[in-house]
């Protein structure tokens, strides 16, 4: 049986019996800068082809390359490549598809460091960005232009959660000659795989899902292998942001539970959005698991499940709901996502007097953290004389 025949939970945990490694029962942490080599021909032969042989750990290193390995398995990608942190995977992924003189066209509610990066600095090298509304495909198109090389997508979006049709963007970009990037973060590989929908290079903030318990930085980009080599022996080689062996070898670890955590993840998120959804103080939940979400039918469509990072909106203030988040005991005040741990941030809505906050349901039971948000509703009605 192949490695890709089998089931996501078996691919994440199962090695094989290794005599190389002593049959060690997880895999060693080389925690080593170069490699060296028994002849000066095998020493050549190395670095003559960098990418397929281990020679000095900014290239190649082997407990590294065995969590490239689970990645690519896990998305459907022919290879991987992972990186110190998310943004790096996301900067060697864009550079890898420009130069100077194109344009590209991103999804407004991209990642805030991702719109910064496409839409002011990529302006020293003379490439141009046009941000849209991605859950309209009229609007993607209407941007295309006779430079345009690159289509960047991240659905859903994780603030508003707005999704893309992946296979409709695939299919425009490929009829322009561009290439379509997607920051798959949110999903992750266990509930949506854009290199079947067509997708050119995927990238994941390992940091959050896969890590899974706030102790690690890390990010990854999977895609097929020419394309995966051309990254490979530029910005990846070129730039340096590499993955420590130390960090593959923590990453490995909440890789082997992840789709466990996800399925749980999943229901502790629903569950907590249906209670969200029926609270008279909250005017909206945006989750794309909810059959009330505008994209329900898509995110249906395109992906398996859903996590547990999502927003409400509600006509509190401001100023009021970070009193809210203040009063809460399970939840903490922080960024990031996709650990254990519960966390809340609140932002301004396009509204006067209302609010958006992002909601991350973390392992702790459900129904504790209802009644958790439930007596900070309460805390503001009785006190600060909101209405309901």
């Amino acid at each position: 049986m192949s490695d890709r025949s089998l089931n996501k939970q078996t691919l994440v945990v199962h090695d094989v019996h290794n005599e190389q490694y002593h049959g060690a029962v997880t895999m060693p942490i080389y925690q080593n800068s170069l490699f060296t080599f028994h002849s000066y021909d095998a020493f050549t032969t190395a670095m003559n082809d960098p990418l397929n042989h281990h020679l000095y750990s900014r290239g190649n290193n082997p407990t590294v390359n065995d969590l490239e390995r689970r990645l690519a398995l896990l998305e459907g990608g022919e290879q991987a490549r992972c990186f110190a942190s998310g943004m790096a995977a996301i900067s060697a992924a864009v550079l890898s598809v420009i130069k100077s003189g194109d344009h590209i066209i991103c999804i407004d509610q991209a990642y805030g460091p991702t719109k910064e990066l496409i839409g002011s600095y990529l302006r020293k090298f003379d490439i141009e960005a046009t941000f849209v509304d991605g859950s309209s495909m009229d609007n993607i198109q209407q941007a295309v232009r006779d430079n345009t090389s690159l289509i960047f997508l991240e659905s859903p979006t994780t603030l508003h959660f707005q999704l893309q049709n992946l296979s409709a963007c695939a299919e425009l970009a490929k009829s322009i000659g561009a290439a379509t990037i997607i920051d798959n973060t949110w999903a992750t590989p266990c509930y949506q795989n854009p290199l079947s929908l067509g997708i050119d290079l995927v990238i994941h903030s390992l940091t959050k899902y896969v890590s899974g318990h706030s102790d690690g930085m890390g990010g990854v980009v999977i895609g097929s292998s020419e394309r995966m080599k051309h990254l490979g022996m530029h910005e990846f080689l070129l730039h340096g942001g590499i993955m420590s062996p130390m960090t593959a070898a923590s990453m490995i670890k909440g890789l082997r539970t992840l789709p466990l955590r996800m399925e749980k993840f999943q229901e502790n998120g629903l569950i907590v959005a249906g209670w969200l959804e029926k609270h008279p103080l909250v005017a909206k939940v945006n989750h794309p698991g909810l059959s009330s979400h505008p994209q329900h039918h898509l995110a249906l469509k395109q992906m398996s499940g859903s996590s547990s990072l999502f927003s409400f909106e509600t006509n509190i203030p401001l100023l009021q709901m970070r009193c809210w988040a203040e009063r809460l005991t399970f939840f903490r005040i922080g960024l990031s996502w996709g650990g254990y741990e519960s966390l809340i941030t609140v932002h301004p809505c396009q509204r006067e007097s209302s609010s958006v906050v992002r909601i991350y349901v973390g392992l702790e039971d459900p129904y504790e953290l209802i009644d958790d948000l439930a007596q900070a509703f309460e805390c503001i009605t009785e006190f600060e004389g909101v209405r309901r």
